[in-house]
């Protein structure tokens, strides 16, 4: 039975759309089935693989208003055994009318429940807010892999999150449990970078990721494309950074890890 995690942090821009494309596209590329739940209404996963949403007969937002199951909505992408259940706009509704329905924040669950043994790994990319969709992702997974920029506001963030995990631990999912955290868009060169990983690291020093994600042009440039950076540039520090962190979810040793540090400081 695959592994659910929700992809949260309700800061906006912290990569929480690129990590979910990327990781889910390496981890594909290595033989895992993994399915991809975009519950955002930007949408910016399901672009991500290049799917359009004009074209769209169903999506998240009928799985959860009740008009369509899970099942009718995955789509298999062009890239390695990634399938994916798209969002549109349409969803933005949805938080308005998940407060008038029954079991509101098992909704998701419920629907991943019926696929959760056809994969290794099911993604749950989150809207950047604490609302009613995000706790159904929330309460839907495993565990929440957490990106997060190298910024003091985004502590603050991060506390916040961290208390809403409380509260879904005690009254939804009591097996709840945080993946990881992985630092986004990180600039090694910046003292403010280091400390903000310093201190994260003193609170939760076994949930940090070795791998940073550093900025980089063609991690940027990808989506625009509708590929994740592996299938657009195989070479790029993006594609060598997912590498690393798909690794460490796998368990594996990180043999590219002391190259990626050492492009970092080049740039």
């Amino acid at each position: 039975m695959g592994k659910v995690i929700a992809v949260a942090n309700q800061k906006g821009g912290v990569g929480k759309s690129t990590t979910t494309v990327n990781l889910a596209a390496y981890l594909g590329s290595r033989g895992k089935t993994v399915l991809c739940i975009d519950i955002d209404a930007q949408g910016n996963l399901t672009t991500g693989f290049g799917i359009h949403k004009k074209e769209l007969s169903c999506s998240t937002y009928e799985v959860f208003t009740g008009k369509a199951s899970i099942k009718e909505a995955i789509i298999q992408t062009e890239f390695q055994n990634v399938s994916v259940v798209p969002a549109t706009a349409d969803l933005a509704g949805a938080e308005t009318e998940l407060v008038q329905m029954e079991q509101r924040f098992n909704r998701l669950k419920m629907q991943v429940l019926t696929i959760k043994e056809n994969y290794d790994f099911i993604f749950i990319d989150c809207p950047p807010a604490l609302g009613q969709l995000t706790l159904n992702g929330m309460v839907a997974c495993d565990q929440i892999l957490i990106p997060m920029l190298a910024e003091f506001y985004a502590l603050e963030g991060l506390t916040q999150l961290v208390n809403t995990m409380k509260l879904v631990r005690t009254n939804y999912n009591p097996e709840l449990d945080i993946l990881g955290i992985v630092f986004t868009m990180y600039d090694n060169r910046l003292n403010v970078s280091r400390q903000v990983v310093e201190e994260v690291e003193q609170y939760f020093s076994t949930k940090v990721f070795q791998t940073k994600i550093p900025r980089n042009v063609r991690l940027s440039e990808a989506p625009s494309y509708g590929k994740p950076v592996m299938y657009y540039d195989k070479h790029s520090k993006g594609t060598l950074a997912y590498e690393c962190l798909g690794k460490e979810i796998l368990g594996e040793p990180l043999s590219n890890l002391t190259k990626l540090r050492m492009n970092m400081t080049k740039n």
